[in-house]
C-alpha cells in the first residue's frame, strides 16, 4: 500500500476504502496534463514556420494632429509588405470630405503575384489625411482600408481598420468605434453590440464590425480597456448566462458524486463545492495563460480524443464509485482521521474540477473565443486568463448551489443513498457518452444509449414485481424505468431499421410512410467540400460573377455545435428553402492542416463552430454565426446577412 492510502475491508463486501487519496490525485493530475494538450490543440510543432494573423503583422494607429489633419500609422512586422495603391479613406457621416492623402515615398518592385510594377511599404508607414469638412461637434469615423503581403508570397484580404476622431480620453476607452487592430475581411464599419444569448441559442450571430475578427470581437474589446472591474463584471455575468449550457450542466452530476456519502456534514459539502468550483477557475485560467504562452501554436486544434476520453474515463470511474465498486476520499470511523479525509476530498474535487474544465471549454465558443482573440492580438495572456477565471466563478455558482442542496437533501445513510448514489452513477455514464460522442458514428452512439438505458431500466425496477403494498417512491421508480426501458426499445428499433438519428431514431420510417424513397422528405443541405484560400477566392469570384450569395460553414467531426447545426438547422425546410439560391461551401478542419489553420487565420477563428456570409456582390457580411443557433436564430441571422440577396 503506498504513501498516503490508507485500506480497509468492510464485512463480505472487499470494498477498498482510499482515505487519503494522494496517488489517486497524481494519476488525475497526469490525466490533467493530457487534457491540457488536447484543450491547447498544439497541432503542429514549434519548428514550423507560421504566418502573422494581419492584426500583428500590420498594427494600426491614428491620432488627429489637428482639426485639419489626421495622422495614420502602420507598423510593419519584418518579413511583410503594405501596397500604396490599395489604400483607402473613408469617412462617416456623409458630410466628412477628405483631401488628397499624402503618402511618403515606398519602394518600388515587380511583383510576380501581380504582374507589375508596385510600390510597397517594409517596416512601417506614416501618412497623412487632410480634412476638407469635419462636423461641427468634432466627432466622427475614419475608415481606412489597407492590403499586405508576407515576402514569402501569401497575401491577406482587405484590412479595414476604423478611428474615432474627436472622442477625447473617455470616448478612447469606452467607444465601441475605437481601434487600433486591422480587419480580416472587407466589410463596411456598423456599430457592434455586446453579444447576448437567447432560447435555442448556444452561439451568436455578430455583426463583424471593423475591428472585430469573429463573435468574440466584441469581448476582445472589453478585454482592451484593460479595466479590471470592468472586464470581472462582464464575464462573470458572461458566466451566470452560461449556467444552463451542455457543458455546465455536465459538470453537475460530477460534483454530486463528490459531496454525496455517509459521512458529508453540510459544511464539509460547501467546502468541496468551493473547491471543485475553484479547480474549474484554474483551469480556465489555464487555458488563457496556455494561449498566451504557446501563440501561434495554440490554434483551431480539436479538443482531440485525449480531452474526450479523458473526461469520458474520469466520469465512468466516477460512476463505478456510485455503484459501490470503491469509495473516494470515505471518511473512516475514528475522529482523529477527520482532516485527513477533508484535505483528501478536497484535493480529489479541486483535481476533478480542473480536468472537467478542460474537456467541456471548447463547448464554450463565443467567450472562449473572445478572449484568444485579445491574446492573439495582444499577447497579454494574464488579462485574458484573469477574464476566463471571472468566467468560470460566474459559471460556478449555480454548481455550488447543488453541492449544499446535496449536503441539505440527500440522505446520509440507509435505502435512499443507495438509490441516489445509482442514479447519479447513470448520470455520469450518460456524460461521459456524451463527452465521447464526437468520436463515434452514429450507429454506435446509438447502440450504447439503448444499451445504457436498459441497464438503467433494470436498476430502477422496470422489470421486478411492485409487490403486494408498493410504496409511492417504488411506483415512481418503476414508472421511470418503463420509460427507459420504452426509450431504448425505439432506438434498437430505429438502429435496427437503418435509422441514425439519435433524437430522431423512427423518422426515417415516417418518412418512407408519406412518400416513396426516392422523394421522401426535403432534400438534405448539400455542401461544396474547399480545402484551401485558392479554392476559397476562387469559389467566391465566380459566385460574385454569377450574382449569389455565399456561406461558408466551418466544420470538424469532433465539433458538437456543427452536428446541433447539421441535425437540427440546416435540416429544417424553413432553412434549406432560404439557401436552395445560395451558395454553400464547407472547410473541414478536422484534420487541423496547414491549409485549413490558414483558412481559419484568414477570419480570425480559432476552430469551428463558425459561418462566414458573403452578399452577392462577393462582399462579406458583418453578419457571422458563431456556435449552434436554432433554425428560427439562424434564419434571423441570414434575414440581416442576405438582405434579399438570400431570397428566391
Amino acid at each position: 500500500m503506498g504513501p498516503g492510502m490508507a485500506a480497509t475491508r468492510t464485512g463480505g463486501a472487499g470494498r477498498i476504502r482510499c482515505v487519503a487519496p494522494a496517488p489517486l490525485v497524481l494519476l488525475l493530475l497526469a490525466v490533467l496534463w493530457f487534457c491540457v494538450a488536447g484543450a491547447g490543440g498544439v497541432a503542429h510543432a514549434a519548428g514550423e514556420e507560421d504566418v502573422l494573423p494581419p492584426e500583428r503583422a500590420f498594427r494600426f494607429a491614428a491620432r488627429q494632429l489637428d482639426n485639419r489633419s489626421i495622422e495614420v500609422h502602420f507598423d510593419i512586422a519584418d518579413g511583410y509588405h503594405l501596397y500604396r495603391e490599395r489604400f483607402a479613406f473613408a469617412a462617416q457621416p456623409a458630410g466628412v470630405k477628405l483631401g488628397a492623402p499624402e503618402f511618403p515615398p515606398g519602394q518600388v518592385k515587380f511583383d510576380e503575384a501581380l504582374g507589375k510594377p508596385m510600390e510597397t511599404y517594409h517596416g512601417g508607414v506614416t501618412i497623412r489625411v487632410p480634412v476638407v469638412v469635419a462636423p461641427v461637434d468634432g466627432k466622427w469615423l475614419l475608415t481606412v482600408t489597407s492590403q499586405g503581403c508576407a515576402d514569402k508570397g501569401i497575401c491577406y484580404p482587405p484590412m479595414h481598420s476604423v478611428y474615432k476622431v474627436g472622442g477625447g480620453l473617455l470616448g478612447g476607452l469606452f467607444d465601441k468605434h475605437r481601434s487600433r487592430t486591422p480587419m480580416t475581411s472587407p466589410v463596411p464599419p456598423a456599430t457592434p453590440t455586446l453579444p447576448s444569448m437567447g432560447e435555442g441559442q448556444t452561439g451568436l450571430a455578430v455583426p463583424s464590425a471593423a475591428p472585430t475578427n469573429d463573435g468574440g470581437g466584441d469581448i476582445a474589446r472589453v478585454l482592451a480597456s484593460r479595466q479590471l472591474g470592468r472586464i470581472a463584471t462582464i464575464f462573470l455575468g458572461f458566466g451566470l448566462l452560461l449556467t444552463l449550457t451542455p457543458g455546465v450542466l455536465a459538470m453537475v452530476p460530477i460534483l454530486s458524486s463528490i459531496v454525496v456519502g455517509e459521512h458529508v456534514t453540510r459544511g464539509r459539502a460547501l467546502l468541496v463545492s468551493f473547491a471543485y468550483v475553484l479547480g474549474t477557475a484554474v483551469a480556465h485560467a489555464g487555458v488563457g495563460v496556455a494561449a498566451g504562452l504557446l501563440g501561434e501554436r495554440f490554434s483551431a486544434g480539436p479538443p482531440t480524443p485525449w480531452a474526450l476520453e479523458a473526461f469520458a474515463a474520469l466520469a465512468v470511474a466516477l460512476a463505478l464509485s456510485m455503484f459501490g465498486l470503491y469509495e473516494l476520499g470515505r471518511q473512516p470511523p475514528m475522529a482523529a482521521s477527520s482532516n485527513r479525509w477533508s484535505g483528501g476530498r478536497i484535493s480529489v474535487a479541486v483535481a476533478l474540477g480542473m480536468i472537467s474544465a478542460l474537456a467541456v471549454v471548447r463547448s464554450l465558443p463565443v467567450p472562449l473565443a473572445g478572449a484568444l482573440a485579445y491574446v492573439e492580438q495582444t499577447g497579454d495572456a494574464v488579462g485574458a486568463g484573469g477574464a476566463l477565471f471571472a468566467m468560470a466563478i460566474g459559471m460556478g455558482v449555480p454548481l455550488v448551489l447543488v453541492g449544499v442542496t446535496a449536503g441539505y437533501l440527500v440522505p446520509r445513510a440507509g435505502h435512499w443513498l443507495k438509490v441516489t448514489k445509482r442514479f447519479l452513477g447513470f448520470l455520469l455514464l450518460g456524460e461521459a457518452l456524451w463527452a465521447v460522442s464526437p468520436l463515434l458514428p452514429p450507429w454506435a452512439l446509438m447502440a450504447a444509449w439503448a444499451i445504457l438505458l436498459l441497464i438503467a431500466a433494470a436498476f430502477l425496477g422496470a422489470f421486478d414485481s411492485l409487490g403486494p403494498e408498493p410504496r409511492s417512491l417504488t411506483r415512481l421508480g418503476k414508472g421511470m424505468g418503463m420509460v427507459a426501458a420504452l426509450a431504448g426499445a425505439i432506438l434498437l428499433v430505429g438502429l435496427a431499421s437503418g435509422g441514425r438519428d439519435l433524437l430522431q431514431p423512427l423518422s426515417h420510417l415516417r418518412a418512407g410512410a408519406v412518400a416513396p424513397a426516392s422523394t421522401a422528405g426535403p432534400a438534405l443541405v448539400r455542401f461544396e467540400r474547399i480545402r484551401s484560400v485558392a479554392e476559397l477566392d476562387a469559389r467566391l469570384v465566380q459566385a460574385a460573377a454569377a450574382g449569389k450569395p455565399v456561406l461558408l460553414d466551418f466544420y470538424a467531426d469532433w465539433c458538437v455545435s456543427c452536428k446541433e447545426m447539421e441535425r437540427l438547422t440546416f435540416s429544417d425546410p424553413r432553412v434549406q428553402a432560404r439557401l436552395a439560391d445560395v451558395v454553400l461551401l464547407q472547410a473541414d478542419v478536422t484534420r487541423n492542416t496547414a491549409d485549413d489553420r490558414i483558412l481559419l487565420k484568414r477570419f480570425g477563428l480559432f476552430g469551428p463552430p463558425g459561418i462566414i456570409l458573403y452578399g452577392a456582390d462577393g462582399r462579406e457580411s458583418p453578419v457571422r454565426v458563431i456556435g449552434f443557433q436554432s433554425a428560427s436564430l439562424f434564419l434571423d441571422s441570414l434575414a440581416k446577412a442576405f438582405g434579399d440577396d438570400g431570397k428566391h
